[in-house]
């Protein structure tokens, strides 16, 4: 059974893989990336990595596909003008794609399975903690500062990119808070004696 999971999961992320490259439809296209994340999501359910699993499903299809499909359906894009261009470095795309899919042949005729590993895996979840608690044991106890610093180089390029990005143009209105509390209530009202039958 766990080997008839894993070549269906295989050949769905496959099938989902391409089905993202080649829609048409760009609606279509996330859809089919969707199917390939909850694809893999089971890959590593197999694996026995519940907890990336999980967060496969609930950060990339429960937050960042469907973003995607946001941006997709909202934004008036013109799809037929980026294919244009598209089509314009397909020979050299082609040609790294070979280059990739050539090293990724030269890595598996090579490759070899370390007699260690299993033991080394062992050493570092044990069989009486369920795998997501080890890893919580590991990020929180063992490598808890680097954890912190890790999401403090996360803020600072948050902050970074929104100072980089962030531009005051003229002609924009902006919100005043202190204008809007200290304004005198009889200068900005202006009652209209509206008589019945006519209007302002």
């Amino acid at each position: 059974m766990i080997t008839f999971s894993f070549y269906l999961f295989a050949i769905t992320v496959i099938i989902a893989g391409l089905g993202t490259v080649m829609a048409r439809n760009p609606v279509h296209s996330v859809l089919w990336l969707i199917l390939a994340f909850l694809s893999s999501a089971g890959l590593f359910v197999l694996l026995g990595a519940e907890f990336v699993a999980m967060l496969l499903v609930i950060v990339y299809v429960g937050a960042v596909a469907v973003l995607f499909l946001f941006v997709v359906m909202m934004l008036d894009v013109d799809f037929a003008e980026l294919k244009a261009e598209m089509a314009r470095y397909m020979p050299l795309a082609l040609l790294i794609g070979v280059v990739i899919l050539m090293q990724l042949g030269l890595v598996f005729g090579v490759w070899t399975t370390s007699d260690l590993a299993e033991g080394q895996r062992a050493a570092v979840t044990p069989d009486d903690i369920h795998n997501t608690e080890a890893l919580g044991l590991l990020i929180y106890d063992r490598y808890f500062l680097l954890f912190q610093l890790a999401g403090l180089v996360l803020l600072v390029a948050m902050i970074g990119a929104i100072v980089l990005t962030m531009r005051h143009r003229p002609g924009v209105k902006r919100q005043d808070v202190l204008q809007q509390m200290w304004r005198d209530p009889a200068k900005t009202m202006e009652m209209k004696d509206v008589k019945p039958g006519q209007g302002l």
